[in-house]
């Protein structure tokens, strides 16, 4: 039980169901790049994290939106690209243009005003500072680091000359 006395979600439901939306944004964007396109006035604002993991946005654009940016698919958008986890399109900025890809886990709004449909996602957690860092490595070769959820992170100094 949780503090408040309740039992504890233990299947995640709150993150099960954000993954389903996701699946409603993968799907409105496999339509929009079919042949025909967006259909009647349909058009898309996609807000997304510019920091999450797996998201590639050119750099100069990145200085512009360093935390979040909102891109608009209606009219000109070129080589929409939706994947299984993750799309790409190129769209134009000062004119030119230029290819962006984001992963569905990193979109934080998704709005279609033409008929004010709109999903808000938890923002994705933002990787650790340390999980950057190495950590050492275990005092025996092929010894397991105690901590299954940490990154396995191999020590090039045992290569390196002295």
């Amino acid at each position: 039980m949780d503090q408040d006395g309740f039992p504890k979600d233990e299947m995640r439901y709150d993150a099960l169901a954000q993954e389903a939306l996701r699946g409603v944004v993968k799907a409105a964007l496999k339509r929009a790049a079919a042949p025909e396109g967006l259909p009647g006035q349909h058009h898309f604002y996609i807000t997304f994290k510019t920091q999450a993991p797996g998201v590639t946005v050119p750099p100069e654009i990145i200085a512009k939106y360093p935390d979040e940016m909102t891109i608009v698919l209606q009219h000109q958008y070129w080589d929409l690209a939706p994947g299984e986890t993750f799309f790409s399109v190129t769209l134009k900025f000062g004119g030119q243009p230029r290819r962006l890809s984001a992963p569905y886990t990193a979109v934080t709004r998704f709005y279609d005003p033409s008929v004010q449909f709109l999903l808000q996602f938890e923002a994705p957690e933002p990787e650790p500072a340390e999980a950057v860092q190495p950590h050492a490595a275990p005092e025996h070769a092929g010894e397991a680091a105690s901590d299954e959820s940490a990154p396995k992170v191999v020590s090039l100094d045992h290569f390196r000359k002295k």
